[in-house]
């Protein structure tokens, strides 16, 4: 189960303002895997996990936005009802709150995702690798 970087992305709450962002990644060949927009009244927060985090840094830092990184995880759910239930309950058995979630998509297949943020990333990473039926092989 892969443990993720993500982007929290502070930006002005303005027309335009996510597009000139996204398309500076773009520009840089930086591919937005998956992506949640935290509106407020004064800035938006957007939290993002991208193919080359590294590349997105450079494109921000030379932009002057403002940015913090936070390892996620990040896991695979089969494209059928209660399997986000299913990874929620592993997580909520084990003692581990999930502050924030949302979802996208697998390099090269397009297949489902969901980023979790947690307190216990690898604990989280470990617990729900051993709930996911396409690693054990079922």
């Amino acid at each position: 189960m892969p443990t993720t970087t993500e982007l929290a992305i502070e930006m002005e709450n303005r027309p335009g303002t996510l597009g000139k962002v996204c398309g500076a990644l773009f520009n840089r060949g930086v591919n937005i895997l998956a992506f949640q927009l935290t509106p407020a009244p004064k800035t938006n927060v957007v939290y993002m996990v991208v193919d080359d985090p590294t590349a997105a840094q450079k494109v921000l830092d030379k932009a002057g936005i403002s940015y913090t990184e936070a390892e996620v995880v990040q896991v695979k759910l089969p494209h059928r009802p209660g399997e986000l239930a299913r990874a929620a309950s592993r997580l909520g058995e084990a003692h581990i709150n999930i502050n924030y979630a949302y979802s996208g998509v697998e390099p090269g297949t397009n297949a489902p995702v969901v980023v979790f943020g947690v307190t216990e990333v690898d604990r989280a990473a470990t617990i729900l690798d051993q709930s996911d039926p396409a690693a054990a092989g079922a």
